[in-house]
């Protein structure tokens, strides 16, 4: 499918066009620096337009009606020209409600979209937040991770101000599942992505400066309570600095991405696995690791090499809790929910492949009750 990017490369729009070219879809990247050319030829190609560029931080008011309000007629302008049927998501804002230049400029580009374009979403988002997203710009988040994960200070004017929050990976997981199910039909209304969180100011810095206390105490992983905080954290990861070097590997098993490296602190990651796949099955002679399920039913094995010592922890949402694998005993988690689940994990160094102290081997099958079966 070809699909059309406008702002790919902002905050959202670079996590778009990432998730997209891992599920191999042919992606048009526009941006400010493309030109009218080939934002015409993008148009007349594209099965799908994402439309997220947009000015939110200008040099004076004008360029908010440019960037947002004038670049959307123009956008419509071409579809309507070259392209009418093509589906479109529009990012917008909670602002477009508000009395300001920025929410009066997002709300004629809605309604333009809506009174011009037969099949279109269109989606106010809260503060996203999320990795690769800029400090000291416009995202609280964005500012309080890089400035306490740098030993900065951060500024509160009032700490019980309440900020309702998306989270970007939802909202990537939302306008993909609209553009590969082919969800839209004739669609004439404002939209919001349906998981949002409010936090205080002062809480969210509170949660901040608690992840990075654990990071660096030989616990390694922070007590995590719910979804938010679990997102908050992947978030804050991102911003700490000492490596990298970060990988992340997706197959149709799941997916298994480094967010933290550190030479003193080990190496912590995050394992998301469908439903009914079982990672693992090796064990370390001498590494320390931890397992923290955190969305999802997941079962945690652990067998001694004799197989004489079999350990079966079974995590769910209502019952999280860390479990750490033993030395010497091979391992496993499996995924016996009926969606994803998501566990952190922290091993005790970072991964050194002339030395990776992981041995592959295979378990004795048992039972729930953790009884050997023969």
């Amino acid at each position: 499918m070809n699909i059309l990017v406008t702002g790919s490369k902002g905050f959202i729009g670079k996590h778009i066009c990432f998730k997209l070219n891992l599920l191999k879809q042919n992606v048009f990247e526009f941006d400010i620096d493309n030109s009218d050319e080939q934002l015409i030829e993008f148009v007349k190609k594209c099965d799908f337009i994402i439309h997220l560029a947009g000015i939110n931080r200008p040099l004076n008011k004008e360029e908010f009606y440019n960037g947002n309000t004038n670049f959307t007629y123009k956008l419509v302008e071409l579809i309507n020209q070259y392209n009418q049927e093509v589906p479109i998501i529009m990012s917008s804002s909670i602002q477009a409600t508000l009395d300001n230049d920025y929410g009066k400029s997002k709300l004629y580009a809605e309604n333009y979209i809506l009174d011009h374009v037969n099949n279109a979403y269109i989606y106010r988002l809260y503060n996203v937040y999320g990795k690769w997203c800029k400090p000291n710009y416009n995202s609280v988040v964005a500012t309080f991770c890089y400035n306490i994960a740098n030993n900065l200070d951060i500024k509160i004017n009032n700490p019980n101000t309440i900020v309702t929050y998306n989270y970007i990976d939802d909202i990537v997981e939302e306008f993909i599942d609209i553009i590969l199910k082919n969800k839209i039909v004739k669609n004439k209304q404002i939209n919001y992505v349906d998981i949002k969180y409010d936090c205080s100011l002062f809480h969210l810095s509170e949660l901040l400066y608690y992840f990075k206390k654990e990071i660096q105490s030989d616990n390694h992983l922070p007590i995590i309570n719910n979804e938010f905080e679990y997102k908050l954290f992947k978030t804050f990861c991102s911003y700490l600095t000492e490596d990298n070097n970060l990988n992340y590997a997706f197959d149709e098993r799941g997916s298994f991405e480094e967010l933290y490296k550190s030479n003193k602190y080990g190496q912590i990651s995050e394992n998301i696995a469908f439903p009914n796949i079982v990672k693992g099955m090796h064990y370390h002679k001498y590494k320390k690791e931890i397992f923290y399920p955190i969305i999802g039913k997941s079962k945690i094995v652990q067998q001694s090499l004799d197989h004489q010592d079999t350990i079966i922890d079974i995590i769910d949402n209502d019952n999280r809790r860390m479990v750490e694998m033993k030395t010497n005993y091979l391992h496993s988690i499996e995924n016996i929910d009926n969606k994803k689940t998501y566990t952190l994990m922290w091993i005790s160094e970072i991964y050194n492949e002339k030395s990776p102290d992981t041995y592959k081997g295979e378990m004795k099958k048992i039972n729930d009750n953790g009884d050997k079966n023969e």
